[in-house]
């Protein structure tokens, strides 16, 4: 055969992670999309699937309008300290004070508002800014004086922890007022013409699907624009109908019993907020390059030391506003509150994408790993599932999402 005929029978090898030949079939673009994003969508799908199976398992009742509005209520506090203990993670850090913190913000609140009878909005922000303070105090010794942050959060967890004894005196002290309570266990009220949904709700859910449309095509222009590589259009069209269905069930199940709950939307705002900070803001960049690689970080100008300071402050503030929700929500500030929760939101973090080298992991990711730790203990309730064997189960899952982590890194430095 002449080198000419062998030019034109042999077709170029097909370079690894670039886009596929002109002419390679569908079902072979559609897996190298998902070869080449299985690390952003797998925790996805796995919720996906996991509401699946729970909603068959327990007959239908995982998908009940009312257990959706529980589902998210129960799981607020968790989900809002997911959000920051991913920041957390991403600048390479932990922080393991989170879940005292939160019962030493729930304790001075008590006696702000049950014993000293401050209004509500002032206690609030009052135990807002203690929660400030706290991560600012411990984002100092770590970031400027150089103690590791395992550390500094242990000794913090034992220091809030025993100052929440001292503020409650041992005791359970409630309940909070009527305003407060809203907010942790409130709906969206009721507006417009009588119907058997939730008008508001029905609004914000339509407005939400037109936004993530949107983001979206706007996103993949931005990467085309950049020569960035880009999900195949197929694999995109997939993605952007399912996230769409997927608002669409939700906010249909949430109209068709009250609404909206009220922290619903504070976590919405919180995930459009440290989204876009994260994603576009210079301070989240800087997140990124300190966990990524903190040598090159500082080569390159970034000033670490006042990047950590904020993380940890910023994780002090969102541990005191999930303090105040799981406070309001079980209307008493309890000595024993926030144990363990710090784990709850580390598995979180790391079922939702994060690395344990720092560096990688996203805000979205955060509230996926909280929601599927919250879909299996509400599914597992359901179907009778002891505790014993609950605590095993969800051992194994965060086990599992890690060493997909490492073999997803070893497979992509092969």
């Amino acid at each position: 055969m002449s080198s000419e005929a062998a030019t034109k029978t042999t077709a170029p090898p097909h370079p690894a992670g670039g886009p596929p030949a002109a002419g390679a079939p569908v079902a072979r673009i559609l897996l190298d999309g998902v070869r080449r994003n299985t690390r952003q969508y797998g925790m996805l799908f796995a919720l996906g699937l996991i509401v699946l199976l729970f909603q068959i398992w327990t007959g239908g009742d995982l998908l009940l309008p009312r257990n959706v509005s529980n589902l998210v209520l129960q799981n607020s506090y968790i989900l809002i300290l997911a959000i920051g203990m991913m920041i957390v993670i991403v600048s390479g850090h932990i922080d393991l004070s989170v879940g005292s913190l939160m019962a030493l913000v729930g304790g001075v609140g008590a006696v702000l508002m049950v014993e000293h009878r401050v209004a509500w909005p002032v206690a609030v922000l009052l135990t807002l800014l203690l929660g400030a303070a706290a991560g600012a105090l411990q984002g100092f010794f770590i970031a400027y004086v150089g103690i590791p942050s395992f550390i500094v959060t242990l000794a913090g967890m034992l220091l809030f922890r025993g100052l929440t004894e001292i503020f409650l005196k041992g005791q359970t002290l409630g309940p909070f007022p009527d305003g407060l309570q809203k907010i942790a266990n409130g709906f969206l009220p009721e507006a417009g013409p009588r119907t058997d949904y939730h008008n508001p709700t029905l609004l914000l859910g339509a407005a939400l699907i037109a936004y993530v449309v949107y983001r979206e095509a706007r996103d993949r222009r931005r990467q085309r624009e950049f020569a960035l590589e880009t999900l195949p259009t197929g694999l995109f069209a997939l993605k952007v109908t399912s996230l769409a269905a997927a608002v669409l069930v939700t906010t249909l199940l949430l109209a068709s019993y009250k609404g909206a709950p009220v922290v619903l939307l504070i976590l919405a705002a919180l995930l459009v907020c440290f989204g876009y900070v994260m994603r576009n803001a210079v301070i989240g960049r800087h997140v990124y390059a300190i966990g990524g690689n903190l040598a090159a970080a500082k080569l390159s100008g970034v000033k670490d030391r006042k990047v950590t300071f904020a993380v940890f402050l910023n994780m002090g503030m969102l541990a005191a506003l999930a303090g105040l929700v799981f406070a309001a929500r079980f209307n008493a500030a309890s000595p024993k509150a926030g144990v363990t929760f710090e784990l709850e939101a580390i598995a979180a973090a790391f079922i939702g994408g994060a690395s344990m080298s720092g560096g990688v992991g996203t805000v979205l990711g955060a509230i996926v790993g909280g929601l599927v730790l919250g879909v299996l203990n509400n599914g597992m309730n359901l179907v009778g599932v002891g505790t014993d064997w609950q605590q095993v189960i969800k051992g194994l899952v965060l086990l599992a999402a890690v060493g997909f982590d490492v073999w997803n890194k070893r497979r992509a430095g092969a």
